[in-house]
């Protein structure tokens, strides 16, 4: 029998993702437009991964994209397939991503961006049933079933951080590195803004 549906989680759209790339604009960063390309994270270096997502009610052809970290516990299981990934720099991390790795929610184009809580990847990635969806905000007509595009996880909750970690004491930290050097110097988050999912390699856990 077919798997159970689980709730969609994630949404990435172009307003989004120059949202991302505006809360950065300030770090002096390199950004280059995202293109396919086979560009994969070194795997065994890949500590934690970062996730972002919008916690705050956003309308799409009459569709709300709001998901946050509670939408995500609120869940089933506290589990739910992060689709809707159209990057495909993105997609090929995700497509990296092993099951039981960790990864930080990032709550984006929100008052206050940043790091909210702690999920698992719990599955791991496998064809995004939105892209064939024609009244799903995130379908692509370009993308056929017997050669699909797109690619997408599930991850499940594990906790909320002690405290939120928002993206201005994230960028501090880097400013800092970057002049005098550390783990955070060459963060993603910071050189490939654009980006909705991204590595942390060793060292850059938060």
């Amino acid at each position: 029998m077919p798997p159970k549906k689980k709730a969609r989680v994630a949404t990435r759209s172009a307003k989004a993702e120059k949202a991302d790339e505006s809360e950065t604009a300030s770090s002096g960063g390199k950004r280059k437009a995202a293109k396919e390309s086979s560009e994969s994270p070194d795997s065994p270096e890949i500590s934690h991964w970062l996730m972002k997502s919008e916690p705050d009610s956003r309308f799409e052809n009459g569709i709300d994209v709001k998901f946050g970290v509670e939408d995500l516990k609120a869940l089933p299981d506290q589990t739910g397939c992060w689709d809707g990934v159209r990057n495909y720099q993105a997609r090929n991390f995700m497509r990296q991503m092993k099951e039981g790795q960790s990864a930080f929610f990032y709550h984006s184009n929100c008052k206050e961006p940043g790091i909210a809580g702690v999920m698992k990847i719990v599955k791991e990635a496998y064809v995004d049933h939105t892209q064939f969806d024609r009244k799903d905000v995130h379908y692509d007509a370009g993308s056929k079933p017997d050669n699909p595009k797109w690619s997408m996880v599930d991850v499940q909750y594990q906790r909320m951080l002690k405290r939120y970690i928002p993206l201005s004491e994230l960028k501090k930290y880097h400013l800092q590195q970057r002049a005098k050097g550390g783990p955070l110097k060459d963060m993603a988050l910071f050189t490939r803004a654009r980006l909705s999912v991204q590595p942390l390699t060793t060292g850059r856990g938060v």
